[in-house]
């Protein structure tokens, strides 16, 4: 192979691996997760509504949320990914405050398909790597159920 068919195929190996990397755009993140990408827009609005006034519009809650009990982040960068979706999707509907938190219930205002879309939007905001470990965490509880 001469030299300059090789710079092709290493530039086209490199384009095609380009396509691996971790920042996935939110239209193909959802190929491997439980939600859609309808879920994910329908959240969009449903969170801004409900959530980002505490959460803040990106997710990232914030910055001494363990320390003040304030809202925490949602994006996976801290402890809400440790949670089976059956607990994420209570807490949302019950609030934290059976729990010592701060959160109210939003069973009044939302419904079980509303939850579950806002829940999709968040997760959407988690990095592959966190979104994987949270799957099989959440598979583990569904089969100790």
């Amino acid at each position: 192979m001469n030299v300059k068919w090789l710079g092709f195929f290493l530039a086209g190996s490199l384009i095609s691996l380009s396509g691996c990397s971790e920042d996935r755009t939110s239209e193909n993140v959802t190929q491997s997760r439980w939600y859609t990408q309808e879920q994910v827009s329908r959240g969009n609005s449903l969170y801004q509504e409900n959530c980002a006034q505490c959460h803040q519009t990106d997710a990232s809650g914030h910055a001494n949320a363990n320390e003040d009990n304030s809202a925490p982040a949602l994006n996976g960068t801290e402890h809400a990914w440790h949670h089976p979706l059956s607990i994420l999707r209570r807490t949302v509907k019950l609030g934290g405050i059976p729990l010592g938190g701060t959160m109210p219930s939003f069973s009044n205002k939302l419904n079980n398909e509303e939850i579950d879309d806002i829940l999709a939007w968040v997760q959407s905001h988690w990095p592959a790597k966190t979104y994987t470990l949270w799957d099989k965490r959440n598979k583990k509880s569904l089969q100790n159920k």
